[in-house]
């Protein structure tokens, strides 16, 4: 799907939605065709291998540059629903700045570019493209923290179920969120590379703000690395512990389990022993309380047994 959206004025109130590709434009485009990009890439005269780099999953972050076409690639973060859980995943974006218009390609559809579209972000403008990029990354930024700060918020909600839990549901959750904040910080240092990178070019510094601008996206970006290298390391260790938590919960329940077997087995085994077709005690016609004596062994013998076994710390 591609969309082409430009600022009629320079305040920046109203982005407008175009039919055909225009100086001073945004071209978005999401999950393409082979024909849209052939469109695009004959409209723009930017290369298809350019319009083609964020479609591969596994493409890493980095900067390029043909026929005065400057390529951005970063990794984003995203969201899925996944068995009715929200599960977390990086993909590439690409930015493409050419000497008229800005172009971004991405595999799915961004919370990210859709804020710009739907006026969230403020001082937006579509012709002034070097600061539009900053202005990506640094959202690309925020989006790295929120989801962060949700990872964290999950896992602890996941730890209170864990306290009781004896089965695997929660340790593979939080095994999930482990794996989204690998993916987080391998993509978070790649991007870094590429934010250093760019504070060499001066296209990225057209205007007055733009080195504190990107200089703000390389501290965010550090931020989110530090943030998603203590949660992982909170993590695994919790993993770990809980996993114990698991097996112990276990061992006490078959500790209670076998306690009770002990127990109910006491009246089997002196039933069976007063039913057995010889003589034994009680057994005359002249002792019509037999049964009750019985009984009373019985329940002798199992207070006995619970006493024993309570001071074992069996129950």
């Amino acid at each position: 799907m591609v969309s082409i959206y430009k600022h009629i004025d320079e305040s920046g109130n109203t982005l407008k939605k175009l039919d055909n590709i225009e100086p001073g434009c945004w071209i978005n485009i999401v999950a393409p065709s082979e024909q849209e990009l052939l469109l695009v890439s004959k409209r723009t005269g930017v290369s298809i291998e350019f319009l083609r780099s964020a479609l591969d999953e596994e493409e890493t972050s980095r900067i390029d540059m043909e026929n005065n076409n400057l390529l951005f690639i970063v990794d984003i973060p995203f969201t899925e629903m996944e068995e009715n859980s929200l599960t977390y995943d990086t993909y590439p974006l690409s930015i493409i700045h050419t000497e008229s218009v800005i172009i971004t390609i991405c595999l799915k559809n961004s919370k990210i570019l859709t804020d710009f579209i739907e006026g969230k972000v403020k001082s937006f403008f579509t012709f002034k493209r070097s600061r539009f990029i900053l202005q990506i990354l640094y959202k690309i930024s925020t989006y790295y923290l929120l989801y962060l700060r949700q990872i964290d918020k999950k896992s602890l909600m996941i730890e209170k179920k864990l306290h009781k839990s004896m089965k695997n549901k929660e340790l593979i959750q939080l095994l999930s969120l482990e794996k989204s904040l690998v993916y987080f910080s391998t993509s978070l240092k790649s991007n870094e590379l590429t934010l250093e990178k760019m504070l060499k070019l001066d296209i990225m510094q057209k205007y007055p703000e733009d080195k504190d601008v990107l200089e703000d996206v390389i501290i965010e970006n550090k931020q989110a690395i530090e943030m998603a290298n203590i949660y992982s390391n909170i993590l695994s260790g919790t993993m770990d512990a809980f996993a114990s938590v698991i097996s112990n919960n276990l061992s006490i329940v078959m500790k209670f389990m076998t306690s009770i077997t002990i127990v109910m087995s006491i009246p089997t085994v002196i039933s069976g022993l007063f039913g057995m077709n010889v003589a034994v005690p009680w057994n005359d016609s002249l002792t019509p309380y037999g049964f009750w004596y019985v009984l009373i062994l019985i329940t002798i013998a199992i207070i006995i047994a619970i006493i024993l076994l309570d001071k074992k710390d069996m129950f």
